[in-house]
């Protein structure tokens, strides 16, 4: 079913600002301002409140109205990720699980797996690489239980609340059109990993690259019902599974296209169908979806009774021109950022200021939570198939140094204060400004300030207002307790 998302609650009115000074706040008992820059990290600013300022930016929340529940943000857990930790000496390796889940440091709620392979893998693999296993006899998590499993219950040891989701990049090769996990050749310099694919296996459109045979579709079914129930019997719940990470990608790691109309014939006459045979309450999700198109949530949605399976839909970046429109169409459709822009390796402000406006797209447009790509790295940044990206801590393997990028604070600045049974809370139009309602009453601003120098807030609650003066090129977090 369709799960709604949408809430709306009488507040008692509030009001706030953000700068840098002293100043009448009879409307709240406590106001607390933490920013970082790129050179000051998660400060507890100490003066901060200023003198209403005419020539400020004006930001207005409104807490009449809740809008969409927060039900976490988070990253992924990948293969690579693991490795890196592993080279770390056991006690260093545990502070950064305590920086990543803890009530102290990040507090991440909710993170994501893959289902075999992703592009961050050692290498490539499924759960049952034996071809024509339709009875699924062979399938097994044995190298998720020496890699991707230790490293999950290093993080539930922090966090037993932390809600994990999973998708695969690519079916098991044999399930495939091309009988291959990518979608086209290709090698890049210093790869782990080389496809040594036919060029007559490529696939360079969006056709659907899995075999639509019923008797594939059958073990396919099967095949993401015993990966849930086998990760339960190894201690770790699942509370949702995306059919295919980036429906509509062909890259040169592991992969597989999907048209809409053959996903939703997937979920409604198979996929669906096993879950409610087999009495388990993981939830079914759309996506990842990085089509612009959101035709592709409509096609799926529409079809028979595909939409009594589905709890919501998941976007990943390339989805972003999707997400309005869906929302808008199906407004009680729970909504997620899946994957954040996985950036060049840069790992600096500049990647900081791009996941900013991401962050500010999705909670917008109605997503309930957010998810950052790899958390951890090591120090070259390089997935398996030879691509550097970013990731919150890197991990240099030589030296077991252990460096918290500019990210992972941008990311501290919201999961630390909000939490799944939060709200987001409408607040006057602005690409530099978040608010959320907690669950104890307190309200969350967020506010980038992108000027070189430093800014006055005006923020505004109801009929009362409370200036803040916020660093130059910073991100602030402001808690207001009434």
């Amino acid at each position: 079913m369709i799960k709604c998302n949408l809430y709306k609650q009488s507040l008692k009115p509030l009001v706030l600002v953000v700068l840098m000074s002293v100043s009448n706040v009879s409307f709240a008992q406590k106001i607390d301002l933490t920013y970082s820059t790129a050179t000051k990290r998660w400060v507890k600013a100490k003066k901060f409140l200023q003198k209403d300022n005419t020539t400020a930016t004006n930001i207005t929340i409104y807490t009449d109205t809740l809008l969409q529940e927060i039900d976490g943000v988070g990253g992924a857990f990948n293969e690579l990720g693991w490795d890196a930790l592993s080279a770390l000496p056991k006690e260093a390796s545990k502070q950064v699980f305590k920086d990543l889940f803890s009530k102290e440091g990040a507090n991440f709620s909710m993170c994501r797996i893959p289902i075999g392979a992703s592009d961050y893998a050692l290498s490539y693999y499924s759960s049952n690489d034996v071809p024509e296993d339709f009875e699924m006899r062979d399938f097994n998590i044995d190298r998720d239980k020496y890699i991707l499993i230790p490293y999950l219950k290093e993080a539930l040891k922090v966090n037993p609340d932390l809600q994990i989701w999973a998708s695969p990049w690519s079916p098991p090769a044999w399930m495939k059109v091309n009988e291959h996990y990518a979608m086209r050749s290709g090698n890049f310099e210093n790869a782990i990993e080389g496809n040594k694919m036919n060029l007559g296996a490529e696939i360079n459109n969006n056709a659907t690259a899995f075999k639509m045979q019923e008797r594939y579709l059958k073990a396919y079914a099967l095949y993401f019902s015993k990966f849930v129930k086998s990760y339960k019997e190894a201690g770790v719940n699942l509370f949702a599974i995306m059919p295919q990470n980036e429906v509509a990608f062909q890259p040169n790691w592991p992969s597989c296209t999907w048209r809409p109309e053959d996903m939703a014939y997937f979920i409604n006459d198979f996929l669906g169908p096993q879950f409610k045979n087999d009495k388990l309450n993981t939830e079914i999700w759309l996506g990842t979806v990085n089509s612009s198109n959101p035709n592709y949530v409509k096609t799926i949605l529409d079809y028979k009774s595909t939409a009594d399976y589905i709890s919501g839909a998941g976007f990943q970046w390339g989805g972003a021109k999707a997400i309005p429109t869906v929302h808008k169409k199906f407004p009680d459709l729970k909504l997620m950022q899946t994957e954040n822009k996985c950036g060049e390796h840069e790992n600096d402000w500049t990647s900081v200021e791009r996941s900013w406006k991401d962050l500010v797209h999705y909670f917008n447009n109605g997503s309930g939570s957010y998810m950052y790509w790899n958390m951890v790295l090591d120090e070259t940044g390089k997935s398996a198939w030879g691509w550097p990206q970013n990731s919150m801590v890197v991990v240099d393997k030589a030296s077991k140094n252990v460096t918290y990028t500019d990210e992972f604070y941008l990311f501290k600045h919201l999961s630390h204060f909000v939490q799944p049974g939060d709200h987001y809370l409408k607040s006057s139009e602005g690409k530099n400004h978040m608010a959320f309602q907690l669950k104890d009453g307190r309200v969350v601003v967020l506010a980038y300030n992108p000027k070189e120098s430093v800014d006055t807030l005006n923020l505004k609650i109801g009929s009362k207002t409370v200036a803040v003066n916020v660093e130059a090129k910073s991100i602030n977090t402001i808690v207001l307790t009434e």
